[in-house]
């Protein structure tokens, strides 16, 4: 029988990302065939969330979860939810799946490509948007699944999948004839997670750029061989060749690190924005032209060359090292209710979270009972 529940998001001005607010609206549980009712309860809030509404226009954010009006925007994030209601005779409800959702209490998708391990939200308006953000991973198919890890995978997993999937194109570039991999905003998970690789290959040096404040936690690490503060960046050797991971989103950073470099800088992407105060124009800079990395491209590529099972088995291998790794020195903090998970969302955006601690929200005011 059809009711209607109270469903919550949280919301945020494109054009000013500290201006939030909380919508309600009343949510009908019915369902046409093959809809699927997800109940959200644990989504991670990092940097990554940040970089979403920095490139929200340029690679589609915005699209993924459309609101309803027009100057306002749902950021996505990784985490957790349950199937609270389902009309696919292949989803099952109470299923526990690991996605891309909204900052909301629920989410109505419309399932398609069921299989043993995942399923996809196939509505038409994300047909010309990466496949990968609409897929949704079954618990019950995850060999590597613990209920206890929901909160790490949540913070961990994805932004882990970013940065193997950068590692992975480095290497089969040959990483262009750099010797090392320059890492800005080297405190960020979605950096250490990068650095964890580049160690673990022992094929480049892992460079690591930050606030004065970082230096000590990212040494600590113990997953970077050189930590410097981004006034320092002129002691790096210069005369060495380079790949630049820039995860800072900074014009004055990254200009200072191409003039340094010049030439021997032979590769920059851009991933993330966690100096968003600092973007600006990059155009006309020495060495390789800056471009953005862009992961569910890398993905559809390496699927069609090594096969998509045998991809995601090594990415798979990978993160249960960085997961035990991140058992070290990761401390969740949770957030329960609305006003808590705006506060939370404020404190990263502002970048005043201590780099060893990962935030978890849940707009639900029960979720931790």
């Amino acid at each position: 029988m059809a009711r209607t529940i109270d469903a919550l998001a949280l919301e945020v001005r494109k054009d000013d990302w500290a201006a939030t607010r909380i919508v309600r609206a009343d949510l009908v549980t019915s369902l046409a065939a093959n809809e699927v009712l997800f109940e959200i309860d644990r989504l991670a809030l990092t940097s990554n969330n940040i970089s979403y509404a920095a490139y929200g226009d340029e690679l589609g954010y915005w699209r993924f979860f459309p609101a309803d009006d027009e100057g306002w925007g749902r950021i996505p994030a990784m985490g957790w939810a349950s199937v609270a209601a389902s009309a696919h005779p292949d989803v099952r409800v109470g299923e526990r799946v690991w996605g891309f959702f909204p900052m909301a209490t629920h989410l109505k998708v419309l399932a398609g490509n069921v299989s043993a391990g995942h399923f996809q939200d196939i509505s038409a308006h994300r047909a010309d948007l990466a496949p990968i953000y609409s897929r949704f991973d079954r618990a019950v198919a995850n060999p590597i699944y613990e209920e206890a890890r929901e909160d790490q995978d949540s913070l961990l997993r994805g932004l882990f999948m970013t940065s193997w999937l950068v590692h992975d194109f480095l290497t089969v570039n040959d990483s262009f004839g750099a010797n090392g991999c320059v890492i800005t905003s080297a405190s960020s998970k979605t950096s250490i997670a990068l650095a964890h690789c580049v160690k673990a290959s022992g094929k480049l040096l892992s460079i690591g750029v930050t606030s004065a404040r970082n230096v000590a936690f990212c040494k600590g690490l113990d997953c970077y061989d050189t930590v410097l503060t981004y006034d320092q960046v002129d002691q790096l050797p210069a005369g060495e060749p380079v790949v630049l991971v820039d995860m800072a989103g900074s014009a004055a950073v990254l200009s200072a690190l191409h003039h340094h470099y010049g030439d021997n800088m032979k590769y920059s992407c851009r991933i993330g924005a966690t100096h968003i105060d600092q973007m600006g124009a990059v155009d006309g800079l020495p060495g390789a032209t800056p471009e953005f990395f862009f992961a569910p491209s890398h993905v559809q590529t390496r699927s069609r060359e090594i096969g998509a099972e045998n991809l995601m088995m090594q990415l798979g291998a990978g993160y249960v090292g960085f997961r035990l790794f991140c058992d070290g020195w990761l401390q969740v903090e949770r957030h329960y209710g609305a006003a808590a998970s705006e506060a939370a969302y404020q404190q990263v955006l502002a970048g005043t979270v201590d780099p060893s601690s990962g935030q978890i929200i849940s707009l639900w005011e029960n979720a931790g009972d």
